[in-house]
């Protein structure tokens, strides 16, 4: 007997559904993790693909709050041409109020914080509902952390997984399920700068390793993924052994699994030396990493840069895309610029903060880092090196920084910081040959100039067309 072709029909929508939940997980587990290139382990490998990482993204409530759509999120990163997100675990959040952010994602409402722990029968969560059991999971917490990692995953999206933070006062003390007074356990009646010890814990360090344990155990096929120990861990007490014990614990955890992810170590604001690090780390990230001293200072550590957390620079575009473009034409391999414009409700980026926000973003200053991701996309970046730039004829206050493959390639980031008079033509050392050399607007991406010319070696003059803050230069042997 022939079947109705209404039952055909839900039947096929019904595999359809099936397949549609299928794709990204197969996705996943038919490539490689994010590693560092063999090439140039400055740089990445995602995909078979060279890879640089940058992007403007939520304060990383994606996951834990649970009113954030992350679809809608997610598909306006991939719009906007970025590649990257960073997601906290829900180990920690903050309350509304946090820092002077408004809509903060990171701050959930009563009762929507949804954690690793399942919740227990017991009243009496700081941030509303129920206390949570260190000895359950929340199944539905990793479903949903799943599903976060499955649509990145289908729009070539790297996730951050940033499992811990440190506790900055006593109001997000307050709200983690670590704390004793959150939890039916009795474990973490210890302060909060204890909270991240090998000796002061009160119990904790078993609970974190479990939690780390679960989640690798979970996120393991994906191959969108990298690990972060921990966010900002010069604050609140955090030690460098227990950091280092967290990294081991991400390590034993995969030796028996599939995949091995890439690890980060978030070392300082700003700039610092890496001392000591450890075996396993591959990123070493820095949080408001202006100028990009940080790279210079760790690039013969042979791994990736990166800078992963903007702010305090008012809410003006030209600060972090100035930011964005110094760092990674110092030669940094990862840029994420904390942006407020995404928020419960404005998932599309679209939410327009007070100016008391300390931060910036918005779809203009998206389009300008996929700008910045186009331009070092439009090398063969793995030749390229800092270089120290012979140039002339910059006025003071004028600052180029670039990446260099001597006689073949030469990208070059300009910054004046505010408006000016035109730059007067510059010198710049090329070898003999050949070279086409482009300016290019980073506000808009269009082509400024190009000049084609023949150079018989030592320095080669530049006209420099009128740019208020900030130009680019791409110069090519064809």
């Amino acid at each position: 007997m022939t079947k109705s072709k209404p039952r055909r029909d839900a039947r096929l929508s019904a595999w359809r559904t099936v397949l549609g939940l299928m794709v990204p997980t197969l996705v996943a587990d038919a490539a490689a993790p994010l590693a560092l290139h063999p090439d140039n382990p400055h740089y990445f490998i995602f995909r078979g693909q060279p890879t640089v990482l940058i992007t403007s993204g939520e304060h990383y409530g994606a996951v834990l709050n649970l009113d954030f759509n992350f679809r809608r999120y997610l598909d306006t990163l991939a719009q906007d041409g970025l590649n990257l997100t960073r997601t906290f675990s829900g180990a920690y959040c903050e309350h509304d109020g946090s820092f002077n952010i408004s809509r903060n994602t990171l701050a959930p409402a009563q009762g929507n914080l949804i954690c690793p722990w399942a919740r227990d029968g017991a009243p009496g969560y700081g941030g509303g509902g129920n206390k949570f059991n260190l000895n359950r999971w929340d199944d539905g917490y990793f479903r949903r952390l799943r599903d976060l990692l499955a649509v990145a995953a289908r729009h070539g999206v790297v996730v951050e997984m940033n499992l811990f933070c440190p506790f900055y006062d006593e109001s997000q003390w307050r709200l983690s399920p670590m704390n004793a007074a959150n939890n039916v356990n009795g474990v973490g009646a210890v302060a909060r700068t204890n909270v991240y010890t090998l000796d002061r814990h009160g119990g904790l360090l078993a609970v974190q390793e479990a939690m780390v344990r679960k989640i690798v155990s979970e996120l393991n096929s994906f191959d969108n993924l990298y690990y972060e120990i921990c966010n900002e861990p010069y604050f609140g007490g955090v030690t460098i052994e227990w950091q280092r014990r967290i990294a081991d614990v991400i390590v034993d955890a995969e030796r028996s699994l599939p995949n091995r992810h890439l690890i980060s170590q978030n070392i300082a604001n700003k700039r610092a030396k890496v001392e000591r690090p450890h075996r396993d780390i591959s990123i070493f990230n820095f949080h408001y990493a202006s100028p990009p001293d940080a790279v210079a200072m760790n690039y013969g550590l042979n791994k990736v840069i990166g800078d992963n957390e903007t702010g305090f620079a008012g809410t003006n575009n030209t600060p972090y895309r100035i930011e964005a473009w110094g760092f990674i034409l110092a030669g940094g391999g990862l840029f994420n610029h904390l942006d407020y414009s995404f928020a419960v409700g404005h998932e599309d980026g679209t939410y327009v903060y007070p100016a008391k926000q300390p931060g910036g973003g918005n779809r203009e200053l998206r389009r300008q880092f996929h700008i910045l991701r186009d331009f070092i996309n439009g090398f063969d970046f793995l030749r390229l090196r800092p270089g120290a730039l012979d140039i002339q004829g910059l006025p003071s206050g004028c600052a180029a920084r670039g990446l260099v493959d001597a006689g073949n390639a030469y990208a070059v980031f300009f910054s004046r910081g505010a408006a000016g008079e035109p730059l007067k033509p510059i010198q710049i050392d090329l070898p003999r040959g050949e070279y086409i050399a482009t300016w290019i607007s980073t506000l808009t991406g269009k082509t400024a100039s190009e000049q084609r010319f023949h150079h018989s070696g030592g320095r080669a003059r530049l006209d420099v067309p009128r740019f208020d803050t900030d130009i680019a230069l791409k110069i090519v042997a064809p």
